[in-house]
């Protein structure tokens, strides 16, 4: 077993997302006109656990065009359930293979949009760890950026923040985690929120 798979980081990392899934991999909606989606939270193990991010590239016809997320998509017919998803977004946008090198640390809590418009029906995030020289790459058309953001950086105070967000002639302010130059706010926001209050509350 390779040394960085012993962290005792990872049992950690393990108990955090804990409690925080539903049971089993939920069966695709395959109902016409709704769609569904997974999202990997892939974390580094180095000196700091760091999370990976991405900036989805400028799209005119793509809700979530120029935004920060997790790597992941939209199920597809082939796709085995939605953690297959989640790990072949992951490889075909950043490179990272995740059923070769990651570790599974479990599945969170599921989240759907707030606006009904948009045709996701449900998003599934799921959890790996992977190893501390694992390199992420823009390796798709759809991406702007990749970023490795630690753990510990997401979780200060002054990382909090929020962004005005403009859509449909209406403007609303969101909260969100100010890194890299950018806001993570939405889906992802609520995603990272949960997993970060469970990770700071197996610290005490």
């Amino acid at each position: 077993m390779s040394a960085w798979r012993r962290d005792p980081r990872l049992g950690h990392l393990r108990r955090s997302v804990e409690g925080l899934h539903t049971p089993g991999d939920m069966p695709p909606i395959t109902a016409e006109g709704r769609m569904e989606a997974a999202v990997a939270l892939v974390i580094r193990a180095r000196t700091d656990l760091d999370v990976l991010l991405i900036k989805r590239a400028e799209h005119e016809h793509d809700p979530w065009s120029g935004h920060m997320a997790l790597p992941g998509g939209r199920w597809e017919p082939g796709d085995l359930g939605l953690q297959h998803t989640a790990t072949r977004e992951t490889r075909e946008e950043t490179g990272v293979d995740l059923r070769t090198e990651g570790v599974e640390l479990g599945r969170l809590e599921e989240v759907q949009p707030a606006n009904p418009q948009l045709p996701i029906e449900r998003i599934a995030p799921f959890a790996f760890a992977v190893p501390p020289e694992t390199e992420a790459v823009v390796a798709s058309h759809e991406l702007d950026s990749v970023h490795w953001v630690p753990i510990d950086l997401l979780a200060r105070p002054e990382t909090a923040s929020s962004t005005r967000i403009h859509f449909s002639g209406f403007s609303k302010s969101f909260p969100s985690y100010h890194v890299v130059g950018e806001h993570v706010w939405g889906l992802t926001h609520r995603i990272l929120t949960g997993f970060l209050d469970a990770y700071r509350s197996q610290l005490f």
